[in-house]
């Protein structure tokens, strides 16, 4: 057992001797499967591989790729201590040029006023709150407004600019409210919610110490373990763009709150706490191997020992929503989004930078989110950096596949078309790009 586990095995020991919580059992299936070691190593091979063909798609016209975080909670939410300083090297590590916040709204503070805004090491921060079930990020403070009803609130933000998405629509399955600029099209946290199986484990010491050297030495390939297709999200989203155009969004619900930290309190003394720094119990440091290695060139009250599963670079690098702009600015931010110019891309599979669906005619490209006119030579085009598994969808139906680098399909009646973008990844296909949908309405 290397150093890690054993910090981990004393760990558990000393909390489960105090607590006295019995273990729970837990059998594996669902994302524990996935994170048996011999799959890890598979997905990392997979993902290594994908790297090595992956070739560059040049992008033309007018419009800049920033890939974009959104749905992302700093200290500022009740649930989170992440810093803005944390938050950004995180983006800055996995290429997200846009985060977009979604705080908790509080008495204490306004989360436009107050919140994470501006540019910051070539990060663009745009501030939000999750609220009455939506990512809202207005234009405006709204201290003191209190909307009666959801359709009230969007009213209130669409009618002065902002931008307003449905967020964890398991939950709001039966909503159509009018005007929203779109839904979440996949959720980290819905997807989490429904591993019973990690959920226990992560509840159970002893379990966690065996999961931990995997979460230590496949760190993204762990947290990818829950990834699964958000069928329930995209049924949903498909009924709602035949409505009204909808742009679709994934949100990352980060807040990296999952895990603990060891502090050094006083001499041989330190403090167990979870990850949003409540103290758990106190413990005696020299229980601790190489304890005096882990308190070097520390101070007392710094964090010795930490183990998370959702540590911010993950979680952001786990799925990203790129947006094609015509500037890094919260304006061409707003624009792009109100305009449906997106797709959602699960990266930590593969760089998905380059990817392009369009319409063409016989004179214009139509970009995602466009709405067009059926006309004869009317024809869906897509390319991505790798040979993929594609679908295109039609009003909720998939209507045609293929494989290879390119997409291309003949538009021949009206409806609301998108494409879906699969990969093998480790024998299992994945998906790993959603667009956005292109509105053909008849001539």
């Amino acid at each position: 057992m290397n150093r890690f586990l054993y910090i981990l095995s004393t760990v558990a020991f000393v909390f489960v001797a105090i607590s006295m919580t019995p273990l729970v059992s837990t059998a594996a299936a669902d994302a524990m499967e996935n994170l048996k070691p011999e799959r890890l190593e598979a997905v990392r091979q997979s993902v290594a591989a994908f790297r090595e063909q992956r070739t560059e798609v040049p992008r033309t016209g007018p419009f800049q790729e920033h890939r974009a975080n959104l749905h992302v909670h700093s200290h500022w939410s009740h649930d989170s201590v992440g810093t803005v300083d944390e938050i950004v090297a995180a983006a800055r590590a996995t290429g997200t040029s846009v985060l977009m916040f979604s705080e908790h709204p509080a008495d204490h503070y306004d989360f436009f006023v107050d919140g994470n805004q501006g540019l910051k090491d070539g990060v663009l921060m745009i501030p939000g709150a999750e609220m009455q079930g939506f990512l809202a990020y207005p234009k405006m403070s709204l201290r003191g407004v209190t909307p009666t009803s959801p359709q009230e609130l969007s009213d209130l933000i669409r009618g002065r600019d902002g931008q307003i998405f449905v967020s964890h629509l398991e939950e709001r399955m039966d909503w159509q409210i009018q005007g929203v600029t779109g839904v979440e099209i996949y959720n980290t946290h819905a997807d989490f919610k429904d591993e019973k199986n990690m959920i226990s484990a992560l509840k159970n010491p002893f379990r966690m110490i065996q999961m931990a050297e995997l979460i230590r030495t496949y760190p993204q390939e762990s947290f990818a373990a829950l990834q699964n297709y958000p069928s329930d999200y995209l049924k949903r989203w498909d009924e709602l763009s035949q409505i009204a155009p909808h742009t679709g969004v994934s949100a990352n619900d980060a807040h990296q709150n999952v895990g603990f930290v060891i502090r050094w309190t006083a001499g041989d003394k330190g403090q167990l706490e979870d990850a949003l720094g409540d103290k758990i119990l106190e413990m005696d440091l020299a229980a601790v191997p190489d304890s005096e290695a882990l308190r070097k060139n520390k101070q007392l009250g710094d964090v010795i020992f930490s183990m998370y599963l959702d540590r911010y670079e993950n979680s952001l690098r786990h799925v990203g929503t790129h947006l094609l702009l015509t500037d890094l600015s919260e304006h061409s931010v707003r624009e792009c989004l109100d305009a449906g110019r997106a797709f959602v891309a699960f990266d930590w599979i593969a760089d998905s930078t380059g990817f392009d669906f369009a319409a063409n005619s016989e004179t214009m490209r139509h970009e995602m989110g466009s709405q067009v006119t059926l006309s004869p030579a009317l024809a869906l085009k897509a390319v991505a950096p790798l040979p993929v598994h594609w679908r295109v969808i039609c009003n909720g139906d998939v209507i045609s596949e293929s494989d290879g680098n390119s997409l291309n399909s003949e538009v021949t009646k009206p409806g609301v078309y998108r494409c879906e973008a699969w990969l093998d990844v480790a024998g299992t296909r994945m998906i790993w790009i959603l667009s956005n949908p292109i509105y053909v309405a008849g001539s």
